[in-house]
């Protein structure tokens, strides 16, 4: 229960901070402050839901796409997340290709990069 909470807090954290970035660089990419926990919220739990949806399709139906399956889940939260929330808005095809990129690799990088900082302790009490 703790590994999923902790997960669940990561995933969040990263995808605010990715979604931060994504419309900082990108100009024809907002996000409105009073809307921005709710727009993350709602990306975190469309990209947590999603995902393994399409790892499954791809993997049944084009294994050849499994390794791009977490930026078409990127791409799927964002526009399900500008259409339910009115704090995201991204404006352009060029701009939504460079925002999936962007949110993607940012939110990867974090993943992997906030665990070390969030749960030092933790991890330095196992070892």
């Amino acid at each position: 229960m703790m590994r999923l909470l902790a997960t669940a807090v990561v995933a969040l954290i990263a995808n605010a901070i990715a979604l931060l970035v994504g419309a900082w660089v990108l100009t024809d990419m907002s996000l409105t402050p009073v809307a921005f926990l709710i727009a993350v919220v709602i990306f975190t739990v469309v990209a947590v839901v999603i995902d393994p949806l399409i790892r499954q399709v791809s993997m049944t139906k084009a294994p050849v796409l499994i390794g791009s399956s977490a930026l078409v889940s990127t791409l799927v939260a964002l526009i399900v997340t500008a259409l339910i929330s009115d704090g995201l808005q991204i404006s352009g095809i060029g701009t939504w290709i460079l925002a999936t990129v962007i949110v993607w690799a940012v939110s990867v990088i974090a993943r992997l990069v906030l665990p070390l900082v969030i749960f030092r302790k933790t991890l330095a009490a196992r070892k």
